[in-house]
């Protein structure tokens, strides 16, 4: 499989060999759907508390009597059916929203979503990506200069110049091939690959 490579100017100006196992697997929608959602829900916190009908604050004062007013019987104003009352099933905090995925299958899923966008020429591949200073600026120039706005950058050594200087730019986001994850993958428009980025995923997904 040929990447594209581009300079600084964000021209093609040659191809980098990349594994086919990785940059040419055919698309799973189903897989990737199933590695986005289960990413999704594991990082979720359950916490979210409902109240049941002997938790809710009320009187056990019974609302009306029993007979002669011709509505439903009503012991107290705590009972689900009534507006303010408890919940059947309420929510607890430790509830566990986590989904199991295999390595495989995330694998799997990472490397069909990068070989999609390979097809649809969203990834691309440089030799480094770095700046001289912890400066927003000279990341927004570099990026304005290669025709990229909003882009994931994935590198193979994310220093604190580039770290400090990415971080406030909101539409684009600097991480380290550790830090892969199909969310990100998917959510931006264009990609840009480290070529020791592309060396560190052939080793670790491949």
């Amino acid at each position: 499989m040929e990447l594209k490579l581009i300079n600084d100017q964000g021209q093609q100006a040659a191809t980098v060999s990349a594994s086919d196992t990785l940059f040419g697997r055919d698309y799973n929608e189903a897989l990737v759907h199933q590695v986005v959602t289960a990413y999704q829900a594991n990082g979720r916190f359950g916490n979210r508390a409902q109240l049941t009908r002997a938790e809710v604050r009320h009187s056990t004062k019974k609302p009306f009597r029993q007979k002669g007013t011709g509505r439903a019987r009503a012991g107290m104003t705590s009972s689900p059916l009534w507006r303010g009352g408890g919940r059947i099933f309420p929510n607890s905090p430790d509830e566990n929203y986590s989904q199991k995925v295999n390595r495989k299958m995330y694998r799997a899923g990472i490397a069909s979503i990068l070989s999609q966008l390979a097809r649809e020429n969203r990834l691309a591949v440089i030799d480094s990506f770095s700046v001289a200073a912890p400066k927003t600026k000279l990341v927004a120039h570099k990026l304005k200069g290669m025709g990229l706005e909003s882009v994931l950058v994935i590198t193979d050594n994310l220093d604190d110049n580039l770290l400090l200087a990415s971080r406030n730019l909101p539409n684009v986001l600097v991480i380290e091939v550790q830090q892969t994850d199909p969310v990100s993958l998917v959510r931006f428009p264009q990609v840009l690959v480290t070529k020791g980025a592309v060396a560190k995923m052939e080793e670790m997904l491949a």
